[in-house]
């Protein structure tokens, strides 16, 4: 029997739940979910940030942006920093465009503004409704490929080559060995749904890491202490420059616009897939509190922005925790109290090398991959949109080139075929502003 106070919050016996069962659900996501702690912080760190406090930074972005979304909507559904948008934060906006750390962070602060107005005043549906769905395929199927990429070239099983750009790397290296057999290993445990499958991978290639020397000791450091108190943020906290984007907006319009536009139909994606599993959508397979939601969405990226981390998202794991009956807000609830319980560990995480995330990437890139299942192969200008940009996004290392030329590719194929009329106002002005960016070289 649950207590009034929870029962007036959560309203359990409407949604046919009890308290045990949304403990269950929340723990189950939380073990599902719990790898973005160790890879966040890693991808995060490559963008020049300081890695001191990343992981709190993204325990604390996850713990805030789900307590967001469990009391403004009462569903069980949890979010941290997204995979994809980490990458797109440290490898394109920091890596590839040169912008500093802190300018990054504003980009992000502007992404949530304009995502919360666009979802308030209601033109975000408008907007969802007018991107054809090859184009959002071919968008989810090449971030996939994009982290795939990323975990394979940090774990050195990819390496650059002279005459064919990337080769294989050294497999008669222990830690590459390592890590292929990490991949192989998260694929099975995932297939078994084995709770918390790419976390155990992690946490396994860790201890094996532990035997194998290198030339300052073993792959795995040995940690200081097992628990200790969580590292401030001091350096991350309100750093971002809000006024970098409004002073180079010739430079970084694209980039506001590809971290809405994944942002946008990765949320409404992952927010219709797991309210299906929790029988919440209405009789029109509509979610009714989809508004608040989006605006809870937006609300966690402004406020990741301010702690120091890429943008928040819902997270397509709380599907896990639906699947154990989880029904409502409560069981986001425990999912952020485990984020916050977890700080205590970070000892322990900060050793964990590079080397142990890349099976969490390879996965992740997978499972992103499964959408290409919903791809109309007979319509050969839907399969042209699609896999020009999932193949742009990892050859050029630049999820925003992949969407700008998936945009160009679709307009100048349905213009070819004559069929003007399928395209979208809104898809013909996006399509136009990119050309003119490459034409004027911005």
């Amino acid at each position: 029997m649950s207590s009034p106070l929870i029962e007036r919050l959560f309203k359990l016996q409407a949604h046919g739940t009890t308290i045990k069962t949304e403990v269950i659900a929340g723990l189950t996501t939380f073990a599902a979910m719990s790898y973005i702690l160790v890879v966040n912080p890693g991808i995060l760190g490559l963008s020049g940030m300081p890695a001191a406090g990343l992981i709190t930074v993204t325990a604390l972005a996850a713990c805030l942006g789900t307590l967001l979304m469990a009391f403004m909507t009462n569903y069980p559904i949890a979010l941290a920093p997204g995979m994809g948008l980490n990458a797109f934060f440290a490898f394109t906006i920091c890596m590839t465009r040169e912008v500093p750390w802190e300018a990054a962070l504003g980009i992000v602060f502007w992404n949530g503004i304009l995502f919360l107005l666009l979802t308030l005043t209601g033109v975000r549906t408008l907007i969802a409704e007018a991107i054809p769905p090859s184009l959002k395929i071919g968008v989810q199927c090449g971030i996939g490929l994009f982290i795939a990429f990323i975990g394979l070239k940090n774990a050195g099983l990819i390496v650059a080559n002279p005459a064919t750009f990337v080769t294989i790397g050294d497999l008669s290296d222990p830690a590459v060995m390592l890590a292929l057999a990490g991949i192989l290993l998260t694929v099975v445990l995932v297939m078994k749904r084995v709770t918390g499958g790419i976390l155990l991978s992690i946490v396994l290639l860790t201890l094996i890491g532990t035997l194998i020397p290198t030339e300052t000791g073993t792959l795995t450091a040995t940690p200081d202490a097992i628990v200790g108190m969580p590292e401030p943020i001091s350096d991350t906290w309100f750093a971002m420059d809000i006024m970098y984007p409004i002073e180079h907006f010739a430079e970084t319009w694209d980039l506001i616009f590809a971290l809405m536009f994944v942002n946008m139909f990765d949320t409404i994606g992952t927010l219709i897939g797991v309210s299906r599993r929790a029988n919440l959508l209405n009789e029109e397979g509509k979610l009714p509190k989809i508004g608040s939601a989006m605006t809870a969405d937006a609300t966690a990226s402004v406020v990741g922005a301010a702690l120091g981390t890429s943008p928040v998202t819902s997270y397509v794991e709380s599907a896990a925790g639906a699947s154990s009956g989880g029904r409502t807000g409560l069981t986001a609830v425990v999912v952020a109290i485990c984020f916050l319980l977890a700080l205590f560990l970070t000892p322990l995480m900060k050793v964990i090398p590079l080397m142990a995330t890349t099976p969490a990437l390879v996965m992740v890139g997978i499972l992103m991959m499964e959408s290409i299942r919903h791809l109309e192969f007979d319509d050969l200008g839907a399969t042209a949109t699609a896999v020009v940009a999932l193949m742009a996004m990892p050859l050029t290392f630049s999820i925003s080139e992949g969407i700008a030329l998936g945009f160009i590719t679709y307009v100048g194929v349905k213009l070819g075929a004559g069929k003007y009329k399928e395209i979208s106002v809104i898809t013909y002005l996006l399509a136009g502003v990119f050309i003119l960016r490459y034409l004027l070289g911005l």
